[in-house]
């Protein structure tokens, strides 16, 4: 389905008033080449005019009703400019909000402000899709994220949003949280509320948030058995810089380069046998049910649940000079300097990559669905492996796999963008591995995010293009009217 996109890249006001600066002598002179004619309604006396200008220097003269509001501005502006997601600005570079009216935004007819184009960003629950540009929508499951119209007032100059499985956290410009969803699971954040202040990032398990103050200490909430409860862990909780989540446990590291770890200890919550290793780390990913922590020259150092993801011994020697990982549900695939691959982990869901061993060479990127892997290589070509229901066949579009600069992964499919910016999926057709009811509309693609079963694409022209299981993201046409004004 298709519905138009928008996202958030928060503007200073010291951006805008570097803007303005440059666009006063444009608006001192006359410029009959970028003045343009008023393209919105308006009877003599009821409107006013406004001249509205891109960083570009294009400006276009729009009309609207004097009692109307900025969004009113906003939706001609990016009708008549043929842009998506403007942001506008006053001359003293303070930002409009939508929902204000012309009055109090204190404009009058024939004042100029500034228009900033703004890029969407998509976050994803398993069953729901977010999309902010200061504001936000968001469609799929009701229940699990899909539905905001609680909170929909406080949205606003949203700067980051992330998602367990069943529910969304948004960072807003002053530090502050407001979370949405399936309640016992992240949606409900009333017990910690007043200390999610000055939040700098937000982390997810399966069913609970952490997130990163600005003084480096951690506020968790949600399912206390999923990393909601971190207690035990509170006082070692210092000058975090990184957290990352299994299903049902967090890892953080700190500034020293140690790691601090709570949660099921099964699932990667408790690293006591590790921890003398744990020193200087630089990165940590997870499947389900273990975490892999890449250390400053280059080892690793694995712990969790063994058969799915911890039993690294089988490879350990191989695991030198590790650049990258991965992380499916049952596996890890880990990039090492010279382009090649090594995995471990299950065998039948992306833990034995043998059979395409001898292809995996100048590896530049992986991604992972529930049980396969994709690679893709320096000639933009693609490998996969794994369970072939789940992505790792990739015979009957391979021929179509060329000059391939992305891949995204549902539960049991693959989305690839080409250099042209068209698609390429395969796998599971329900999950998104058939888009061929979209496949005329998915043309200039710059992302794709993708909840358990469906894709989102974002295209050049902000409109976005969703497809997949419907109840659970792949139907946007709900929101379609309402991005417009975010």
């Amino acid at each position: 389905m298709i519905t138009n996109g928008i996202l958030h890249q928060g503007i200073s006001k010291k951006v805008c008033k570097v803007f303005w600066h440059f666009m006063v002598p444009f608006f001192s002179h006359d410029n009959h080449d970028a003045m343009e004619t008023p393209i919105f309604g308006g009877q003599a006396g009821n409107s006013i005019s406004l001249q509205v200008a891109l960083p570009s220097g294009r400006c276009k003269t729009i009309t609207v009703l004097q009692y109307g509001s900025i969004a009113d501005v906003k939706i001609a502006a990016q009708e008549s400019f043929g842009q998506r997601f403007l942001r506008l600005a006053a001359p003293d570079g303070r930002l409009f909000e939508p929902t204000e009216s012309l009055r109090l935004a204190g404009l009058h007819d024939g004042d100029s402000i500034a228009a900033v184009a703004q890029q969407p960003k998509i976050a994803a629950t398993k069953h729901a899709f977010a999309l902010w540009s200061g504001g936000v929508v968001a469609w799929g499951h009701q229940l699990l994220g899909g539905y905001i119209s609680d909170v929909q007032d406080q949205l606003r100059n949203v700067q980051q949003i992330c998602g367990t499985f069943y529910a969304f956290a948004a960072i807003l410009a002053n530090g502050s949280v407001v979370t949405w969803g399936y309640a016992a699971f992240g949606g409900d954040s009333s017990r910690v509320q007043d200390q999610l202040r000055n939040v700098f990032k937000i982390c997810a398990s399966d069913k609970a948030f952490a997130a990163i103050l600005a003084d480096g200490s951690v506020v968790t909430w949600g399912d206390p058995d999923h990393g909601g409860e971190s207690s035990r862990a509170q006082d070692h909780l210092r000058n975090v810089q990184q957290i990352c989540g299994t299903c049902s446990a967090f890892a953080a590291i700190l500034a020293d380069g140690t790691v601090v770890t709570w949660g099921k200890p099964d699932d990667g919550g408790d690293s006591s046998g590790v921890q003398d290793m744990l020193l200087n780390v630089k990165q940590i990913r997870s499947t389900h049910h273990a975490f892999a922590a890449i250390l400053a020259d280059g080892s690793l150092v694995t712990w969790g649940f063994a058969v799915w993801g911890d039993a690294s011994s089988r490879v350990q020697d191989q695991l030198q000079n590790v650049q990258q990982i991965c992380g499916a549900f049952y596996a890890f695939a880990a990039i090492l300097a010279d382009g090649s691959v090594v995995t471990w982990g299950d065998p039948d869901h992306g833990g034995d990559s043998s059979r395409v061993q001898d292809q995996l060479r100048n590896v530049q990127q992986i991604c992972g669905t529930c049980s396969a892997f994709a690679a893709i290589l320096a000639d933009g070509s693609v490998v996969t492996w794994g369970d072939p229901d789940h992505g790792g066949d990739s015979s009957r579009v391979q021929d179509q796999l060329r000059n391939v600069h992305q891949i995204c992964g549902t539960c049991s499919a693959f989305a690839a963008i080409l250099a042209d910016g068209t698609v390429v999926t395969w796998g599971k057709p329900d999950d998104g591995g058939d888009s061929s009811g979209v496949q005329d509309m998915i043309l200039n693609v710059k992302q794709i995010r993708s909840t358990h079963h469906a894709f989102a694409a974002i295209l050049a022209d902000g409109s976005l293009v969703t497809w997949g299981f419907a109840v659970w993201g792949g139907d946007s046409s709900r929101v379609q009217e309402q991005l417009r004004y975010i």
